[in-house]
């Protein structure tokens, strides 16, 4: 697999995390962590109290770039994410989302096949917001540090739209699926273009590179998986390069277990984030030695710290000197995780000497 980056970067870039992910040796391996942005900061707390919505605070591009940049302030990560989530892409759609305090995310579900028809095209006017946030990020990041842009997969994308809110095994959308499996198809598509439109809007704007949130993989069974899971991720993928044949793509397939080799060879990934049900000397050996490797440490023995967080943040930086890695966790960061704990995996990794 060969580098790909994106258009208005050097083939060399100097910094760490894209080093990393064109497959190149960088010594330490870089860092960032899935929500590093959120709770458990409290000057996140602070301003996300001023916004009257989650929706609110992801459309208010001042909160989100602040939002984006603060855990690049405090702690030096090697990539700073936008700060956003993959549901502005159904509300850009045209489907309600809301997010209820304590709750989560609550969409108009999508119980009847005729609704899919009923979708808009894809509302650049109201993702203009998203756009603003990754323009004024992109000025203000250290010169060393990266910026990721991502949307989620169609599959975890469309079992919110189905469900209208999240659900343990999302099972309405396996049932929706199954009982009309062309209309499933159909919102399938429609997500796959979107995700295409938007990721390519990023890159546009000023991202350097971008991950495709799969959350829910790990729930279907393989036919399943190819269909609803692999396929659309790999058309993204082709549907970003033709526009940007030079993009740099994260996969994140979260639970796919037995399936990451295929999907990963399917898909033309530069990189797989690994989840922390993942072996790391299972991922060596059956994963492609030129596909990166991003993770995977539990959230929780971040939270526990102490000798626990030590030795597995050592069992994988050991396992991984060999190959291209990206340090992350296998999971996002919880919110009672202490900040104490994540400056002390900064420093392990920063004077890990392999």
């Amino acid at each position: 697999m060969s580098p790909s980056l994106s258009t208005n970067e050097s083939p060399k870039s100097q910094k760490p995390f894209l080093t990393a992910l064109d497959g190149r040796s960088t010594g330490k391996p870089p860092i960032w962590l899935m929500r590093q942005a959120g709770r458990y900061l409290p000057e996140y707390r602070a301003i996300r109290a001023t916004a009257k919505s989650f929706l609110d605070f992801c459309y208010t591009p001042a909160l989100a770039t602040e939002a984006t940049l603060q855990p690049i302030r405090r702690f030096g990560f090697d990539a700073a994410i936008l700060f956003s989530d993959i549901l502005v892409v159904p509300d850009a759609l045209g489907q309600r989302v809301s997010f209820e305090t304590g709750e989560g995310p609550r969409l108009d579900a999508l119980t009847d096949p005729d609704a899919i028809k009923g979708l808009s095209e894809l509302s650049f006017d109201r993702l203009a917001p998203v756009f603003e946030t990754i323009d004024r990020v992109k000025s203000a990041l250290p010169p060393e540090t990266s910026f990721i842009g991502f949307c989620g997969a169609p599959w975890t994308v469309a079992s919110y739209m189905v469900a209208g809110r999240g659900t343990p095994d999302q099972a309405p959308a396996r049932i929706f699926a199954y009982q009309y499996p062309e209309a499933f198809q159909l919102l399938i598509d429609k997500l796959v273009e979107a995700s295409i439109a938007y990721l390519s809007r990023q890159i546009e704007t000023g991202v350097e590179a971008v991950q495709i949130f799969d959350s829910w993989a790990g729930v279907l069974p393989a036919a399943e998986f190819e269909k609803w899971c692999l396929l659309p991720v790999a058309k993204i993928i082709r549907g970003v390069r033709s526009r940007h044949p030079l993009a740099r793509i994260i996969a994140f397939p979260r639970g796919a277990a037995s399936h990451i080799p295929s999907f990963a060879l399917s898909t033309g990934a530069n990189a797989i984030g690994l989840d922390t049900a993942v072996d790391p000397s299972w991922a060596k050996k059956y994963i492609p030695p030129d596909v990166v490797l991003q993770g995977h440490l539990d959230p929780l023995v971040l939270i526990a710290g102490g000798a626990a967080q030590q030795a597995a943040v050592r069992e994988i930086l050991t396992a991984y000197r060999d190959r291209s890695h990206i340090f992350n966790l296998g999971h996002g960061i919880l919110p009672q995780t202490p900040i104490a704990h994540v400056e002390g995996l900064i420093r392990q990794i920063r004077y890990w000497e392999g």
